[in-house]
């Protein structure tokens, strides 16, 4: 499983995907982080993100925000998406995910 969080240049998760300075990427083997890597997206354009992150093989995307489009838009690519999650270190949330203990705090997007 890979899981996607975009990441701020302070090293936190993004409160909106689209708008992210870098995505870190974890991939997850035996329940636990196998390898991470840190990649540039694409410019932000409607529908890019999705693909490109599907061409990456997220299977999640962790992040704080993000439109009913573009949710749309990963489920499409059979990436299941975690909103509401905001702060933090990128590596700590996905450690929460797999104990599923990660809790949301509602969209922070509003379109």
């Amino acid at each position: 499983m890979t899981v996607a969080i975009p990441t701020t240049a302070a090293g936190t998760v993004s409160t909106h995907f689209g708008h992210c300075e870098e995505f870190t990427l974890f991939e997850i083997k035996d329940g636990t982080i196998a390898a991470q890597r840190k990649l540039t997206p694409p410019p932000h354009e409607p529908g890019v993100l999705p693909k490109w992150l599907h061409q990456q093989g997220a299977d999640v995307i962790i992040t704080g925000g993000m439109g009913q489009r573009a949710r749309d838009l990963f489920e499409q690519f059979s990436i299941k998406t975690v909103v509401g999650i905001s702060g933090g270190s990128p590596e700590d949330v996905v450690q929460e995910y797999l104990k599923g203990t990660l809790e949301s705090s509602g969209n922070l997007c509003d379109h």
